[in-house]
């Protein structure tokens, strides 16, 4: 009697405790499952693994499913987009209306990655955003949605703003001393006929470091106007043989002065599109640099095939170590710091060569090895053109 009785007391406490706990995790449930704030998140996040990072990351995330639809937002992307409420379920046009945004996820339908892509919002406050995504794919290949990572760079854009006005505010103050002083050495220059006198050997070292500055004031106003985009392109049928011809012929007396010959490879009735000036401008300076470091000849060729279009400037001098051909673009980066001083430059010039062509979809690059020249490259893409040919 005892023992069945026992059993039963242990039977009936089983009960209540299983009762109780049941109950404990429904309300849990119930309380993980409502829409409340942005407590609500979708399953691929958590099939991802990422809802404590996603939900604590200063940058604004976005997830979307197979169905173009919002199916999870962090608090960071609602308080940028100045949300009040969770946008799971809607698209992103009827969740924030930017048309950049939706164009994103129109590209991670057949792209596997968008990166770095920049707008504006449109409100007073004129902030700016970068974005980059990722499209998220199961095993067969199938979309099954897409992430995107918003960042807010207006601060970024501010700052680059003050810095693109200070340089163009400070070159431009500085040439106007610079002109006056040119003028003035000149003058003095043509009244000093003893071209063997001391005055007129300081004077014309007066005169040539006025030139080194005016130089350097110039492309430091270039690069600037480059890096900012505030440099439009307009692009004609442009000749690169009669381009180098014309280039050459200025920096004839240059190269005589130094033996080098120059060498027009390029195939006389070569044609692209492109802006001339700034091509003049690329090609000189890659031309100069091959006629400053060079040995003996410096060559230009050119090559197209049905995608690109390129253009080599090869020279047969010391050549450059691979360690710096990764950094030869960089502004004032020098190979070797004490022959650049003693040659002159600004160290700009190649900068501006990649910055031009990066302003015409292509890229630049270098290979060389000491000892064994450098052969500057600069690819464009093909741009279907009757006059394209070589």
């Amino acid at each position: 009697m005892t023992a069945w009785f026992l059993s039963l007391i242990s039977l009936i406490c089983l009960i209540a405790v299983h009762a109780y706990w049941r109950k404990k995790y429904i309300l849990l449930l119930t309380k993980n499952t409502e829409f409340k704030g942005h407590e609500k998140h979708s399953r691929l996040v958590k099939d991802l693994g990422m809802t404590d990072i996603f939900d604590n990351m200063p940058e604004g995330i976005l997830v979307t499913n197979s169905k173009r639809k919002i199916d999870f937002a962090n608090p960071a992307f609602c308080k940028m987009f100045g949300l009040s409420e969770n946008p799971s379920g809607k698209t992103v046009m009827e969740a924030i209306r930017i048309h950049q945004a939706n164009e994103l996820i129109d590209q991670l339908e057949t792209k596997s990655s968008v990166t770095n892509e920049e707008f504006m919002l449109p409100n007073l406050d004129q902030r700016f955003l970068q974005s980059n995504g990722v499209a998220i794919r199961g095993k067969n290949g199938k979309n099954r949605g897409a992430i995107l990572v918003f960042h807010d760079i207006t601060r970024i854009k501010m700052l680059e703003n003050h810095r693109q006005e200070f340089v163009a505010n400070v070159s431009h103050e500085l040439r106007t001393p610079l002109s006056i002083i040119k003028g003035y050495v000149e003058t003095l220059i043509d009244a000093e006929t003893n071209a063997e006198s001391n005055t007129h050997k300081f004077l014309k070292k007066i005169e040539n470091h006025s030139d080194r500055l005016t130089f350097l004031i110039e492309d430091i106003l270039t690069l600037s106007q480059l890096e900012s985009g505030g440099i439009a392109l307009e692009q004609n049928h442009v000749n690169i043989y009669e381009l180098t011809e014309s280039i050459f012929d200025s920096l004839k007396e240059m190269a005589e002065k130094k033996g080098i010959h120059l060498k027009n490879q390029v195939a006389k009735e070569f044609v692209m599109m492109a802006d001339n000036r700034r091509m003049f401008q690329a090609l000189n300076n890659l031309i100069e640099n091959g006629i400053k470091y060079g040995g003996k000849c410096v060559c230009v060729s050119s090559e197209i095939n049905e995608e690109k279009i390129v253009i080599c400037v090869q020279d047969d001098g010391p050549g450059i170590p691979v360690e710096s051909c990764e950094r030869i673009f960089e502004r004032f980066y020098r190979v070797d710091k004490a022959r650049s001083r003693e040659i002159g430059g600004t160290g700009l010039g190649l900068s501006i060569v990649k910055h031009v062509t990066q302003l015409h979809n292509g890229t630049a690059r270098v290979e060389s090895s000491p000892g064994n020249g450098a052969c500057f490259y600069l690819a464009f893409p093909n741009v279907k053109s009757e006059n394209n040919r070589v």
